[in-house]
């Protein structure tokens, strides 16, 4: 019986860890070990009820013995020692298309870029950020006048059906590496977490109304600060009541 390794945060990971559970005795795999990140109080609630040995420190992973490795929206960066103890593959569930957007904030981005089309992907786990070998995939339109929260839902509702279209296969070792570099797009674009920062103040001077109101979407998000400008050195905030989304 193969050991699973599972790591995770958010609503996206307690999800998936449910369908990694509920699967086990037809699959043939057994959860030696769990660890959760930020925002991780589903997880834990999760792991206590149905009684999954959790673990705080990354270094437990390479104690465990697992063969296989899920992360899953997991907050921490995994180094060499962590992924090489894994025998058989480490997966990363990514929220975005690969090779276009590695790193944060990538519905973000994909709105300023005006893009008609996002995606989400597993991949190769490795010792760079979103870098490792394309697995599985799935595509899909960006509606028109999208907001980030719509595109942010939209991604973790297909980033769900991609993990659990491909449990098996990823258990059973059915599937393919496709290396990012020998895909030909468009662009490739790597960004931080705190560049969403930057782009939160308005201009209203240079780009047009068009690059305006994109940004307005693209970094409008409930519980996060809202975009701003500036007129006449007063702040004003550009919330939902007067950004309408119809």
């Amino acid at each position: 019986m193969k050991k699973v390794i599972f790591l995770g945060a958010k609503n996206i990971g307690r999800v998936c860890l449910e369908e990694l559970y509920l699967r086990q005795g037809s699959l043939g795999y057994e959860i030696v070990g769990v660890l959760a990140g930020a925002r991780e109080a589903g997880i834990l609630e999760f792991c206590r009820v149905n009684n999954l040995p959790l673990f705080d420190d990354l270094d437990d992973v390479c104690s465990l013995d697992g063969d296989i490795l899920f992360s899953i929206q997991y907050d921490k960066i995994l180094l060499n020692h962590h992924i090489s103890s894994i025998k058989e593959m480490a997966f990363n569930l990514h929220l975005a298309p690969l090779p276009e957007y590695r790193g944060c904030n990538a519905f973000s981005f994909a709105i300023i870029n005006d893009d008609k089309e996002f995606g989400v992907t597993i991949h190769k786990l490795d010792c760079g950020i979103d870098s490792g070998d394309i697995i599985f995939q799935k595509r899909f339109k960006i509606p028109e006048k999208c907001f980030v929260d719509e595109l942010l839902s939209l991604a973790n509702g297909y980033a769900i059906e991609l993990f659990s279209e491909n449990l098996e296969k990823m258990i059973k070792g059915d599937y393919k590496l496709i290396s990012q570099d020998s895909i030909q797009c468009s662009k490739r674009e790597f960004h931080l977490r705190n560049e969403i920062l930057n782009l939160k103040e308005i201009k209203l001077c240079g780009g047009g109304g068009d690059l305006v109101e994109r940004i307005i979407r693209a970094t409008s998000m409930p519980g996060f600060e809202p975009p701003y400008l500036y007129i006449k050195g007063r702040r004003f905030c550009i919330t939902e009541s007067n950004a309408s989304k119809k």
